[in-house]
């Protein structure tokens, strides 16, 4: 049960980041949109929209329908690295994954979603059992600590200084 709950916390701790960062203020959603536009998906306004409404999708059925928000985060993990994927084989874009500064796409950004995705399908096939107030807080506090360092990826890499593409 613990599995399923960090997983839960997780997830929709980096998709609603992703959704809300997306959905800012004007210039973030205006960048995004570009964003997808620059990756060579049209139409890029309803595409950038549904985006963010899928994250938002997924997020609400995390906290009310666990099953469903594990398919949901994981089909919709697996199409934006598929995007990611492509845009590498042409040559790159950038990424506006949580809707700030843009970041080249890489290979890092895969490895991100496998993780993510993974994450997924270990809650989806999580055991049920009893849950102690105590561990699930401990649980809870660090699948949000783990959610942060996952959206504050590209920033990490930056301060380490990774290379761009690796």
């Amino acid at each position: 049960m613990y599995v399923e709950i960090g997983c839960r916390v997780l997830l929709g701790t980096v998709l609603l980041v992703a959704a809300v960062g997306k959905i800012s203020g004007r210039d973030a959603y205006r960048e995004f949109t570009r964003s997808v536009r620059d990756m060579g998906y049209r139409p890029a306004g309803p595409l950038a929209a549904a985006v963010v409404a899928a994250e938002l999708t997924a997020v609400a059925l995390l906290a009310v329908f666990p099953p469903a928000g594990f398919l949901a985060s994981a089909a919709l993990l697996l199409a934006f690295t598929a995007a990611i994927v492509a845009n590498l084989r042409r040559g790159g874009g950038t990424c506006r994954c949580f809707g700030r500064a843009a970041a080249p796409l890489g290979r890092h950004h895969v490895w991100r979603n496998a993780f993510l995705i993974g994450c997924a399908v270990a809650g989806a096939l999580a055991p049920a059992g009893p849950v102690r107030p105590g561990e699930a807080v401990l649980v809870v506090a660090g699948a949000l600590v783990t959610g942060v360092l996952v959206v504050m990826l590209d920033e990490l890499r930056y301060l380490f200084g990774a290379s761009s593409r690796v």
